[in-house]
């Protein structure tokens, strides 16, 4: 039976654990609503894009461009988006889960590393980490889409890339986010389907320099995106479980108090009986 002493320590041990899940669990309910706010403004712009680029491609006829050619031979790039920080529940190994599924051979797969998680867990089990951007999984700025856009059309360009994933996880609401894989590189299908409806434009040049111009900032606002719904995500997840942890300890502390008061009274009851037999010895 343990003492009172470390029942003591295990107590004050479990409270400032609770203090800790609790405070990290307001601050991450703090940031969600802003990342919430950030994704659910961003939408409708990145929806607007792929409707206008659409458009514009159903009306560009025959176009050539670097990020539409297709590459018969070459390796698979994907782009995994992760945490930089721990303590957000099954986040991120969802997403490694989501991103090992399309991994047909190492030998032949590159990985794009989005947060400190994601490197760590492709470098541990020796993929082909080629690029890693780290310092701001919960705090997206477009410029960070912008250097990893970057970085993704050089690797394409150089023909060596035959085709480009994406994996993040699309947050749904507070309690539900779900991984997603969405294929960047080559566009396809940018026309739309056959015989649907494309508003019509007058272009300057032309329909295909237009086009030219706006495929690379599509990416870039496809990859924006997926990091804004990633970020809310991973802020939802933490939220969660930092939650869950606080109710957790909760119960702990209430399950020690009560061992502890027994352990006590079962000092006390030994005392007394040792005194009563100590009184009935000298009579």
């Amino acid at each position: 039976m343990a003492s009172l002493q470390d029942i003591r320590r295990r107590i004050k041990s479990v409270k400032s654990i609770q203090q800790i899940t609790s405070a990290m669990n307001m601050v991450a309910t703090s940031r969600l609503r802003r990342a919430k706010e950030a994704a659910t403004a961003n939408k409708p712009y990145a929806d607007k894009m792929k409707q206008v680029v659409t458009d514009i491609a159903a009306n560009a006829g025959d176009f050539s461009h670097p990020l539409l050619e297709q590459h018969p031979e070459g390796k698979r790039l994907i782009l995994v988006i992760a945490s930089d920080k721990g303590l957000a529940g099954a986040y991120s190994s969802n997403a490694f889960k989501e991103a090992v599924a399309h991994i047909e051979n190492k030998a032949n797969t590159e990985i794009v590393a989005v947060g400190r998680k994601s490197k760590e867990f492709f470098g541990n089990r020796n993929y082909d980490v080629v690029s890693e951007f780290t310092g701001f999984s919960e705090r997206p700025r477009f410029e960070d889409a912008n250097a990893i856009a970057n970085d993704i059309v050089k690797r394409f360009e150089s023909g060596e890339i035959k085709e480009v994933l994406m994996v993040y996880t699309r947050f749904v609401s507070a309690i539900s986010f779900i991984p997603e894989t969405v294929q960047l590189l080559p566009f396809n299908n940018l026309s739309g389907e056959k015989g649907a409806a494309h508003a019509e434009y007058i272009y300057e040049p032309s329909a295909g320099d237009v086009l030219g111009y706006l495929l690379p900032q599509y990416l870039v606002t496809t990859i924006y995106a997926a990091l804004l719904q990633a970020a809310a995500s991973e802020l939802s997840s933490r939220m969660n479980a930092m939650s869950n942890a606080t109710d957790n300890a909760q119960e702990l502390i209430a399950t020690l108090d009560l061992y502890y008061n027994k352990v006590r009274q079962a000092g006390i009851t030994r005392e007394i009986t040792e005194i009563v037999g100590g009184a009935e010895a000298l009579k």
